[in-house]
């Protein structure tokens, strides 16, 4: 049994031993059937008002194993560190936040794997009204291009006028944006929209080895001597993405803006 499985064993305890939580749900890929060894554990715990006013995250976490540490994320929740380097994240919310899981793109995972207690039925009909996976634009060619394909060339300009500056930490932030919108634009144009939300997630086993080998070629170090041939290898794989996207919906790519580019970046029009 992996430690992280005894943790979850641990939490489900605790939430069915404390009477101020109206609910509790566990995410992420223990409650998807996809955990390994390197995976977290993460929880919404949702508690009546006066017992939510009253508790200290550090305590409850610790209360399922000592912990190497403890913080609070950049959007509030509280990330432990248990033994053995396993993360968790808990959110510690009120009972009416349940309304707000309406919210929430996908549930991610079976109702049945996510509800932990659910003491007023609350909870599962919210999780019930959600999809499991989102559902990706694969056969929504105009969506596609107008959220993925735009977003991959407003990031590939920013990144080529920030490296032309010298600004190359930013140009290399920038980048990283970049990257995430081929990712989706490759799922898009194979079809494999099954890690949506987390495109990078899964994607070596989810993509061809094609794309992956250019995908990786469109990455590289923060350095006057890498961005550009950088840009280059993701403007070609960008375009190629965009055009086989288009295709499906009868469209075209913008030819005036991709001759643009190819000539900023050296680069013959593909």
């Amino acid at each position: 049994m992996l430690f992280q499985e005894e943790l979850i064993a641990r939490v489900r305890r605790a939430c069915a031993a404390d009477d101020g939580l109206d609910a509790a749900l566990m995410y992420g890929s223990f409650a998807a059937g996809e955990a390994d060894q390197y995976s977290d554990i993460e929880f919404w715990l949702f508690f009546a008002p006066e017992r939510l006013a009253a508790i200290d995250p550090h305590a409850w976490c610790s209360a399922i194993a000592p912990l190497t540490y403890g913080l609070l994320n950049e959007y509030g929740s509280y990330v432990a560190f248990f033994p053995g380097l396993v993360r968790g994240e808990f959110h510690f919310a009120a009972a009416e936040d349940i309304a707000r899981l309406a919210d929430w793109p996908a549930r991610g995972a079976p109702v049945e794997r996510m509800v932990v207690v659910d003491r007023r039925g609350a909870l599962e009909p919210a999780l019930r009204a959600l999809p499991q996976r989102f559902d990706a634009p694969v056969d929504r060619p105009a969506e596609a291009l107008a959220e993925y394909c735009d977003g991959f060339a407003n990031w590939l300009l920013l990144a080529l006028h920030l490296t032309r500056r010298g600004e190359h930490l930013r140009a290399w932030d920038a980048l990283g944006h970049l990257q995430r919108h081929l990712v989706w634009m490759a799922r898009l144009a194979e079809r494999s929209a099954g890690h949506w939300l987390t495109p990078s997630r899964g994607a070596e086993r989810e993509l061809s080895p094609t794309t992956l080998a250019e995908l990786r070629a469109a990455t590289g170090a923060a350095t006057p001597e890498a961005l550009p041939e950088v840009l280059r290898h993701a403007f070609r794989l960008g375009v190629r993405l965009w055009r086989d996207i288009a295709a499906r919906g009868g469209r075209t790519v913008p030819a005036a803006l991709v001759e643009e580019l190819a000539a900023a970046l050296g680069e013959p029009v593909p």
